[in-house]
C-alpha cells in the first residue's frame, strides 16, 4: 500500500514552510531515520527524517517550492514488494492530500525531485482547523467542533486545555454549561489585526513615487512573521517602560580578570566572556530574586515560571531571531558565554531547532555594540519583559559631591503592564542594577 509523506509541522505554530531541498530522488530506497529533505521555516532550515521504509515512488512537491501547507502531500513511498508505478498512482489520489504550490521561478532547472520529509509520514492529513472571524486558525478536535456547531458557540471564545491550546470536548462542554462562550457572531466593525498588519496597499504606496525610482523586494517568511508578531504585540500588550543607568567599571574589571584566568585548550582559552554574557546572567538572577516578574500573561491565569529562560536577540540576514539560554540563573558565566557563541553561530546559519528559539520567559536586546545609547524594545509574547541594553560610555557622575568619570550603560525594561506593573518593573531593574554594579555577586 502506498505510504503518503506529508509536509511536517516542525513547530507548534508552523502553518507552512518552504521545501528547500530533497536529499533523495525517485527510485531511492529509504529506511527509518534517513534524512530525506530540508525544510525552511520562517526562522530556520531543518532536516527531516523518514519514518517508514520503502522506495521513493513519486516526488509530488519539487525542491524550491515555497509556501507548502502543513499536511500537504509532498511525496509517496512504495512499500516492500510494491510496484513503484502503482504506488505513485495510488498516492496521488490520497484522500485529504492538499495540492502542492507551484515552485518559485528561479530561471534555473530544478534539481531532480527527491524524496520525502515528515515525522507523520504515513499518517492521514488531519482535518483543517477552524478559523475565527479574523481568519486566525483555531486548533480544535473534530468532536469539539461538532459540539460547538450544534450549540451555536464560537470556538474563538473558548480557551483550549489541550496540547498547544487545542480546544477539546471538555472545553466546549464547560463553555456550554457555564454560558461563558459567546455565540458565533456578526462580523466586527473594526478592521481585523491581520488587515492592520498589512498597512497601506501596494498600489496606494506606488502611486506616491515616480515609476522606475524604486524596486520591489518580496517579503520572505521571516520578515512576514516578525511584522505579524510586532503588530500583535503592540495591539494587545500595554507596554510600560522603566530606565536606569548602571556603572560598569567594576564589571569590566572583573570581566578582564576572569578572561585573563581562563585555562587554555589547544592553544585557545576555553571561554571569553562578553559584557552581554554578564547582562544575561544578571537579568536571570534578578528574575530569581523578583519571581513575581518572571511571568507570562494568559486570559485565564498568571503563568509563574520556576526558571529564568533568557532569550537573546540575534540579528541575522532578513530579520531577527531570539535563541534562548535555558535556566540561565543556574549556569556559570563561562557556560552562558560558550552556549551563546554556539547559539549565535547556528542562528546566523538558520540551523536552530524550534525549541532553541521558541518560548523563554524574558529577553535581552543589546544594541550597545552599535553605538546606541538607549532605546525601548517591544515585548515578545509569551514574555512579559524585555531588556534593551545601550552602549557603555564614559560619563560624568557625582560621587561624594564630586564629579568623576565612570563608564555608564543605560538600560530600559519594557514590561507587559497587565502582569508586571511599574513598581514591580522598577524592583526587577533595581535587582539587575545591583548585580551589574556588584558583579562578584554573580559568582556565588
Amino acid at each position: 500500500m502506498p505510504i503518503n509523506i506529508t509536509m511536517p509541522a516542525l513547530s507548534p505554530t508552523m502553518e507552512e514552510g518552504n521545501l528547500a531541498k530533497w536529499l533523495v530522488k525517485e527510485g531511492d530506497k529509504v529506511k527509518s531515520g534517513d534524512v530525506i529533505a530540508e525544510i525552511e521555516t520562517d526562522k530556520a532550515t531543518m532536516e527531516v527524517e523518514a519514518v517508514d521504509e520503502g522506495t521513493v515512488a513519486k516526488i509530488v512537491v519539487p525542491a524550491g517550492t515555497e509556501g507548502v501547507k502543513v499536511n500537504a502531500l509532498i511525496a509517496v513511498l512504495a512499500g516492500e514488494g510494491e510496484d513503484i508505478a502503482t504506488a505513485a498512482k495510488g498516492g496521488n489520489g490520497a484522500a485529504g492530500a492538499a495540492p502542492a504550490p507551484k515552485p518559485q521561478e528561479t530561471g534555473e532547472t530544478a534539481p531532480a525531485p527527491a524524496a520525502a520529509p515528515a515525522p507523520q509520514a504515513a499518517a492521514p492529513a488531519s482535518p483543517a482547523p477552524a478559523a475565527d472571524g479574523e481568519g486566525k486558525r483555531i486548533f480544535s478536535s473534530p468532536l469539539a467542533r461538532r459540539i460547538a456547531k450544534e450549540a451555536g458557540i464560537d470556538l474563538s471564545a473558548i480557551a483550549g486545555s489541550g496540547p498547544h491550546g487545542r480546544v477539546v470536548k471538555k472545553d466546549v462542554e464547560a463553555a456550554v454549561s457555564g454560558g461563558a462562550a459567546k455565540p458565533a457572531a456578526a462580523p466586527a466593525a473594526a478592521p481585523a489585526p491581520a488587515t492592520l498588519a498589512k498597512g497601506m496597499s501596494e498600489d496606494a504606496v506606488l502611486k506616491l513615487f515616480e515609476p522606475g525610482s524604486y524596486e520591489l523586494v518580496p517579503h520572505d517568511g521571516m520578515r512576514k512573521t516578525i511584522a505579524k508578531r510586532l503588530v500583535e504585540s503592540k495591539q494587545t500588550i500595554p507596554h510600560f517602560y522603566v530606565s536606569v543607568d548602571c556603572e560598569l567599571d567594576a564589571l569590566l574589571a572583573l570581566r578582564a580578570q576572569l578572561n585573563a584566568a581562563a585555562p587554555e585548550k589547544d592553544g585557545k582559552p576555553v571561554y571569553k566572556l562578553s559584557v552581554n554574557d554578564m547582562v544575561i546572567k544578571a537579568l536571570a538572577l534578578a528574575l530569581r530574586d523578583v519571581p513575581d516578574a518572571n511571568v507570562s500573561w494568559t486570559d485565564q491565569n498568571m503563568v509563574k515560571h520556576k526558571h529564568a529562560d533568557v532569550g537573546v536577540a540575534v540579528s541575522i540576514p532578513g530579520g531577527l531571531i531570539t535563541p534562548i539560554v535555558r535556566q540561565a540563573e543556574l549556569k556559570s558565566l563561562s557556560a552562558i558565554s560558550n552556549e551563546m557563541k554556539d547559539l549565535g553561530k547556528r542562528a546566523k546559519e538558520r540551523k536552530l531547532k524550534p525549541e532553541e528559539y521558541q518560548g523563554g520567559t524574558t529577553a535581552v536586546s543589546n544594541m550597545g555594540m552599535m553605538g546606541v545609547k538607549d532605546f525601548a524594545a517591544v515585548v515578545n509574547p509569551p514574555h512579559a519583559t524585555i531588556l534593551a541594553v545601550g552602549a557603555g560610555e564614559d560619563r560624568v557622575v557625582v560621587k561624594n559631591k564630586e564629579m568623576v568619570i565612570a563608564n555608564v550603560m543605560t538600560v530600559t525594561l519594557s514590561t507587559d503592564h497587565r502582569c508586571v506593573d511599574g513598581a514591580l518593573g522598577a524592583e526587577l531593574l533595581a535587582a539587575f542594577k545591583r548585580y551589574i554594579e556588584n558583579p562578584m555577586g554573580m559568582l556565588v
